[in-house]
């Protein structure tokens, strides 16, 4: 089986191109590519997959051409990935497929979103965010508020209170939630504030567990969330977020209306895995 190894600040995927959705794809395989000592080694898998080819994307045939088919690493599907998005795009651009000045369509399971492609930096218009309740995390006895925010997957946004820090909260397990808010669970982001950098309204700090993928170095819809509660918590209606994460710096613009997530996204390998020898091993 042919794969691409990328990965968009160290938030890294095996693309599996598949145009017609031939792969024998089962959580089983997506689980043993992911992992990082027997497989390739990645946070989740995307297919690359025509909608019109795909059960999941066909109402989205007439918008997008592509549908993201996102695996978690565990082999369960997420409805959306934001940097899963930025790196699908970098292989559709490097394939040859282009956009419009508005932008390429992808569809994914939380819709159809729109991607910029610049030389270094990847921007993917996320949509309209809701933030819509409250709730808590525990994490190593500590019980921590935060906020629930719908990136067309569910996120958890705790700031941490003062003298706790950000590195060293132990993120080897998930943290606690409450079920009854995140019946399908929550990717849960930690959020410290970050010194003042130019041509940004604010600058945050980020760490994140991923539902079925664990501690990420990254993840984009997570420091979409960030910024919306964090501009929010400002008294900003919109405006220009840093949000660092351990893989590096990704911005987020936001207004009443959109969410923009732009950061790199690079392509590091080409290949192809024995699929029987991974399976059996």
């Amino acid at each position: 089986m042919q794969f691409i190894k990328g990965h968009g600040t160290g938030n890294d995927f095996v693309i599996l191109p598949d145009p017609a959705g031939e792969l024998p794809l089962t959580p089983s395989l997506v689980a043993a590519l992911c992992d990082r000592r027997r497989g390739i080694g990645a946070d989740g898998v995307l297919r690359v997959v025509r909608a019109a080819d795909h059960p999941d994307a066909t109402g989205y045939a007439g918008e997008a051409e592509w549908f993201m088919d996102y695996w978690n690493a565990d082999g369960s599907f997420a409805e959306m990935c934001g940097n899963g998005v930025r790196v699908f795009t970098r292989y559709l651009d490097s394939i040859g497929v282009r956009g419009t000045a508005e932008g390429l369509p992808v569809a994914t399971r939380a819709g159809v979103v729109r991607a910029l492609v610049g030389p270094e930096s990847i921007s993917v218009d996320m949509g309209k965010l809701r933030v819509y309740d409250t709730s808590t995390a525990t994490i190593g006895g500590l019980t921590i508020p935060g906020v629930a925010v719908d990136c067309g997957n569910p996120h958890l946004v705790c700031a941490l209170p003062a003298g706790l820090d950000l590195d060293g909260l132990d993120l080897t397990r998930s943290p606690g939630f409450d079920p009854t808010l995140f019946p399908a669970g929550v990717n849960v982001e930690f959020v410290a504030p970050a010194d003042a950098v130019d041509g940004v309204d604010l600058h945050v700090r980020m760490r994140v567990y991923e539902r079925g993928s664990a501690e990420t170095l990254s993840c984009g819809t997570g420091t979409c969330a960030v910024a919306a509660v964090a501009l929010r918590d400002a008294g900003l209606d919109g405006g220009v977020v840093a949000v660092d994460v351990p893989g590096g710096r990704l911005t987020v613009t936001l207004d009443a209306e959109s969410c923009w997530l732009a950061g790199p996204a690079v392509l590091v390998a080409y290949g192809e895995v024995d699929i029987a020898t991974l399976q059996s091993h």
